[in-house]
């Protein structure tokens, strides 16, 4: 009718914030969804399906075209498990009750020890290329500050003599050093362990390796390639240095006073 307007008795401002609401609403639904790709249906202690999965639901099946010709990966329903059979037992019958190790934690793998069961393949950078490398493999690249841990002995945390340092694996886009090689073969016949850089302590005439004892040097995981390690490497390499701090030595397991 003449005199009127379309809008006239209808409330613009009210109707967009409710729009606002809504989209707001299905967004936080859409990235609560996609972030439930990774680490569900969720389980519990015993590696059952655990009845309260959340106000959520699973999201369904997307398959990711991986980079580099590295296949297909399909989530959630294709993650890969945990761990099965691990060497624990739990203290009590109780929900939520600790578990304990069962035999060799570190070479069980399991507490601080504990791992991953990441992709066992080489972590690439942004060009396809593998991102750590042994510095003796590449010509570009040499120690321009600091000291040389090259050629210098390791001592274990109860002053113990296992080897010498023989090489150094550089991160190149990162451009830092990542492990350490040690000879644990004193006549250098080449019976070699990966050092995490982060668990040693580069001094003037010694690298300090304090998370672990002698006896435990020679169950260090060893790697398949003399020149490239795995993302799965790496996780057990790192997990028994970190499980050394507790279980190289019984005593650092009792209690402090």
């Amino acid at each position: 009718m003449v005199g009127n307007t379309f809008f006239g008795n209808f409330d613009l401002a009210s109707a967009a914030i409710w729009l606002f609401w809504l989209f707001f609403a299905l967004l936080i639904f859409y990235l609560q969804t996609e972030n439930m790709r990774e680490g569900y249906a969720l389980e519990d202690d015993d590696g059952n399906v655990a009845p309260n999965q959340g106000p959520f639901p699973v999201p369904k099946d997307k398959t990711f075209i991986l980079r580099d010709g590295r296949g297909n990966l399909t989530v959630p329903s294709g993650q890969r498990g945990d761990r099965d059979n691990l060497k624990l037992q739990r203290t009590a019958t109780a929900a939520g009750s600790p578990y304990v190790p069962t035999g060799d934690p570190m070479s069980d793998g399991v507490g601080p020890a504990s791992w991953a069961p990441r992709r066992d393949v080489a972590e690439l950078d942004a060009h396809g290329h593998v991102k750590i490398k042994p510095m003796s493999v590449l010509e570009d690249f040499h120690v321009s500050a600091g000291m040389d841990p090259r050629g210098k002995v390791v001592v274990t945390g109860d002053g113990e003599v296992v080897g010498r340092i023989t090489d150094m694996w550089v991160d190149v886009p990162e451009q830092m050093v990542r492990y350490l090689t040690m000879d644990a073969n004193p006549e250098g016949q080449g019976n070699t362990r990966l050092i995490p850089m982060n668990f040693a302590k580069i001094k003037g005439d010694r690298v300090v390796v304090r998370s672990l004892h002698a006896h435990n040097v020679m169950g260090i995981p060893t790697i398949k390639k003399a020149d490239m390690i795995t993302l799965l490497e790496e996780e057990k390499v790192m997990a028994y240095f970190g499980g050394g701090t507790l279980y190289a030595d019984p005593a650092r397991a009792e209690p402090l006073i």
